[in-house]
């Protein structure tokens, strides 16, 4: 017998896609919003993580919020680096993390260069929605963070509650230059001041 809730949300997804599942989470970039950007970064003993990355996804993950990472790596395509090697950044990032109690879902890997056919590609939505389908996410109450507007495309195209910039790696540049497109996202300096703007702003709707 079907669960009434998973039965509703079933019936609601059918309308609006975007809408179905019930748990929240956040999609985060990679390279310069997690880590320092190293310009096709591909060896582990190179990860420089932020301070403020450990304080703000252990705020998030004692919220309830599933992580995700949701990365380009054209230097895969371009023939810089195999994706072996991007998965050995990952392993040992990941690592990192969960000594501070930090856990992501899923990391999703857009491998190819940008003149090559991609259905994963940033701004592209598809693994967002992907994660939806798999782990039961409301895209609705979820948010994207990332350095670049690319990220900030690719959380509006799959309808996500808000697109966050924050200023390390290329943000600080894309909210100096690009003031009028990035109108709708937030922008944090860090992940810890992106966590608090979400947790504070869900306490508000609370209140």
């Amino acid at each position: 017998m079907r669960q009434p809730e998973k039965e509703f949300n079933s019936i609601l997804g059918k309308f609006s896609p975007q809408f179905a599942g019930m748990n929240r989470a956040v999609f985060l970039d990679r390279d310069g919003t997690m880590i320092a950007e190293k310009n096709y970064l591909h060896r582990p003993e190179d990860i420089e993580i932020f301070p403020a990355t450990r304080i703000g996804l252990k705020n998030l993950c004692d919220a309830g919020f599933k992580l995700f990472i949701v990365s380009n790596q054209s230097g895969v395509g371009r023939g810089y680096f195999s994706l072996a090697d991007v998965e050995k950044v990952n392993r040992h990032l990941c690592g990192e993390l969960s000594h501070s109690g930090i856990r992501f879902e899923r990391i999703y890997v857009a491998a190819e260069a940008p003149d090559q056919p991609s259905r994963g590609r940033k701004p592209s939505p598809q693994f967002l929605f992907e994660a939806r389908d798999e782990f039961d996410l409301n895209l609705a109450e979820s948010f994207m963070v990332g350095d670049k507007l690319i990220d900030l495309e690719c959380g509006w195209n799959a309808g996500v509650k808000r697109s966050i910039l924050v200023r390390t790696g290329y943000g600080a540049v894309v909210e100096r230059e690009s003031p009028g497109e990035i109108l709708r996202a937030v922008v944090v300096d860090d992940l810890t001041g992106m966590a608090e703007w979400i947790l504070n702003s869900n306490s508000k709707l609370k209140n």
